[in-house]
């Protein structure tokens, strides 16, 4: 059976979350985190696009960004994806797959649901109990937005 295809609009911010295959660990160490993170920097910048939040879980990824097009969204995704996925499985010797089924892309129209998903995604460290306060995880864009800490990943969210 075929797959759906994406709803799209032009310019529209999306919710990206893409999770571990079987759920396992995609993030085993803190250099794993900065790659991601760095490949996100490098894809970014490529297909020209906005990152106005993201946040790093050990077995997924939440990202809120927005594309000029449906298909700078899909090469963009599929870029970071695989890059990442043939980093750790170089790294830790691994082959097959490292990210289960494809990305989830949740289109965000409203500019208030837009703020509202910025917290949630920023706030799932605190969620999971992972932490006691959203500012003491380094790999969510929470700092940046909050304490005003540098990230040059983040791009100014203009409402």
């Amino acid at each position: 059976m075929p797959r759906i295809a994406r709803s799209f609009i032009s310019n529209a911010v999306s919710h990206i979350i893409t999770r571990g295959n079987q759920r396992q660990k995609v993030f085993k160490d803190e250099s794993d985190f900065r790659k991601y993170l760095q490949i996100l920097w490098k894809y970014k910048n490529d297909f020209q696009s906005s990152i106005f939040a993201y946040c790093l879980m050990s077995n997924h990824v939440h990202l809120v960004l927005q594309t000029l097009d449906k298909p700078s969204l899909s090469k963009m995704m599929h870029s970071i994806n695989l890059s990442y996925a043939m980093y750790f499985n170089y790294k830790y010797k691994k082959c097959g797959h490292l990210w289960q089924d494809r990305y989830k892309s949740y289109m965000v129209q409203k500019d208030k649901y837009l703020l509202n998903l910025i917290t949630y995604v920023e706030m799932n460290p605190l969620r999971a109990q992972i932490c006691s306060s959203a500012e003491e995880y380094p790999w969510s864009s929470y700092r940046h937005r909050i304490l005003g800490d540098q990230n040059k990943l983040l791009d100014k969210l203009v409402l």
